[in-house]
């Protein structure tokens, strides 16, 4: 466990580390740092905290830099999670103040706000379709053989398939679609479908099974779909000195080329709000130069998916996790709360 005079010296580093992309040396957080030490004191806590794997030594440079080890001590026990300024909450109300009417639009709204505040790459997914509840089933003619289905889910997902058949389908029949649908699957999770689709409702369509048959094989594979992947910001990722590599970009770029690896990474059992990814962590080539913060987007008790953060290790977390759980809180105020 390290001391408060270690404690107070690596988040020196970090912090300048962050700010300037540059090894820190024993006289710039002297100069830059209201830390009360001598330069001896400074030089002989970096070499201490060097040897104990918190920092590491440039070979170019006389400074040192933050190891993976040393930016998860920062995250776990030194950050400060109220790094945000009035203009920047302002900015955030102003956004999450827009009317939408699908939980696309606010997701898209809230991963390019973060992107905008932070200056990084923002990857979000909707929620996984095991974990959401069929609220209602509807059934559009659109053509005299051509029929719509359109699944809305209790997280506001909206699933759409578009079936062809063979035969012509009347009123009456998409009349009734629609209601023996909503009567055998409404209000049942996709996880809680314990039986094949077919079996819920062929018994009570009797002789429309040619009907039945190319919808419920539709209906599955939009149920079945992956989450949909939304980016903002890619761009910004490049302005980072450490993404200027070329080793660095084709990483980069592969892991947001594999949307699977992505996804996994979003979802991978995230047991709280708020969980930091730090790539140097990971024996994952792809993941070693860049570091992922991630949140559950959610509004009450309603999971709309997780949002990620990406950016280099050298990420500022203070700021990240500031504007998450300003978000997070805003997304999930009461009206009286302004």
């Amino acid at each position: 466990m390290l001391d408060a005079r270690k404690k107070r010296v690596l988040q020196a580093i970090i912090e300048e580390y962050i700010e300037t992309a540059e090894p820190v040396s024993s006289s710039s957080i002297i100069d830059n740092n209201n830390l009360n030490y001598s330069s001896a004191t400074i030089r002989n806590e970096m070499a201490e905290l060097e040897k104990e794997g918190y920092l590491e030594k440039p070979h170019t440079s006389a400074g040192r830099v933050p190891s993976a080890k040393g930016y998860r001590f920062y995250v776990d026990e030194l950050l400060s999670d109220d790094n945000i300024n009035i203009d920047e909450i302002q900015y955030i109300k102003s956004k999450l103040e827009t009317k939408v009417n699908e939980i696309k639009e606010l997701t898209k709204i809230t991963t390019n706000t973060i992107s905008e505040l932070t200056n990084y790459a923002t990857v979000a997914i909707g929620p996984k379709s095991t974990e959401q509840t069929i609220e209602d089933i509807k059934f559009v003619l659109l053509g005299s053989r051509v029929l719509m289905a359109v699944i809305l889910t209790d997280a506001g997902v909206i699933k759409e398939s578009i079936i062809k058949f063979d035969e012509d389908i009347t009123n009456s029949q998409v009349q009734n679609l629609n209601f023996i649908f909503n009567k055998k699957l409404r209000g049942k999770a996709f996880a809680k479908i314990d039986k094949p689709m077919e079996e819920y409702i062929e018994s009570e369509m009797n002789n429309q099974i040619s009907v039945i048959e190319p919808i419920i094989i539709q209906m599955n594979k939009a149920i079945s779909e992956s989450e949909e992947l939304y980016l903002e910001g890619t761009s910004k990722i490049f302005d980072f000195p450490e993404f200027r590599k070329v080793d660095a970009v084709k990483n980069l770029m592969s892991l947001l080329d594999q949307k699977d690896t992505v996804v996994d990474l979003l979802n991978t059992g995230f047991a709280q709000d708020i969980n930091v990814y730090i790539g140097g962590e990971s024996a994952n080539d792809e993941l070693k130069d860049i570091s992922i913060i991630t949140f559950k987007h959610t509004v009450g008790n309603k999971n709309l998916g997780t949002i990620g953060i990406i950016g280099p290790q050298r990420m500022d977390y203070s700021k990240v996790i500031s504007v998450m759980k300003y978000i997070s809180q805003r997304l999930n105020k009461s009206p009286d709360d302004d």
